[in-house]
C-alpha cells in the first residue's frame, strides 16, 4: 500500500484552464498525488490535507488536519519557478498543438520528454525550496509542481 501523508488537496483559487489537456493534467496530479504521496511538515504528523495557493507572487501551501483545521502555512516565493512555469507552458502549448495538427510521432515524444525534464528540474527546485521544512518524495514534488503550474497560468 502507497504512503499517502495527504488524504485532501484543495485548489480554492482554481480557475478553467485553456484546454482540456492543462485541465486533465490538474486533475490527473490531484488524483496520483492522492493516490500516493510524502509529505511530512516537520512536526506535523499525518493524515494532512493541503490548500495550495497562489497569490501576489508567492505559493501558499496551507497544511491542514484530518478535519481541515489549519496547522501551519509555508509561503514560497514564485521569482525563482517564474522560468520554469513559463517554459513548461510554452511546452504544453506546443504539445497540444502538435497533437492536434498529427505531428509525427517522433515530435510528440521529444515535446513530451522536454515536458518531463521540466518537471524534473521544477521538483527538484520545489524540493530544495521545501528543505529542512516538509520532507517529500520526488513524484509527490513533481505533481505539486504541476499543480502550481495549473494556479499560475500566465507569468
Amino acid at each position: 500500500m502507497p504512503e499517502r501523508d495527504l488524504v485532501r488537496i484543495f485548489l480554492p483559487d482554481a480557475q478553467p484552464l485553456p484546454s482540456p489537456y492543462a485541465e486533465a493534467d490538474r486533475r490527473q496530479a490531484v488524483e496520483d498525488l492522492l493516490a500516493g504521496n510524502r509529505f511530512r511538515p516537520k512536526g506535523l504528523a499525518p493524515p494532512l490535507g493541503l490548500h495550495i495557493m497562489v497569490r501576489d507572487g508567492r505559493l501558499i501551501l496551507d497544511i491542514r488536519d484530518a478535519e481541515d483545521a489549519p496547522l501551519h502555512a509555508l509561503v514560497l516565493a514564485l521569482g525563482p519557478f517564474r522560468r520554469l512555469i513559463k517554459d513548461y507552458h510554452l511546452v504544453v502549448e506546443s504539445h497540444e498543438k502538435a497533437v492536434s495538427e498529427g505531428g509525427s510521432e517522433a515530435r510528440i515524444q521529444a515535446i513530451d520528454m522536454g515536458r518531463r525534464g521540466l518537471h524534473n528540474e521544477g521538483a527538484e527546485l520545489l524540493a530544495d525550496r521545501l528543505k529542512g521544512r516538509v520532507e517529500l518524495d520526488f513524484e509527490t514534488a513533481r505533481r505539486l509542481f504541476t499543480l502550481v503550474c495549473a494556479l499560475h497560468q500566465r507569468i
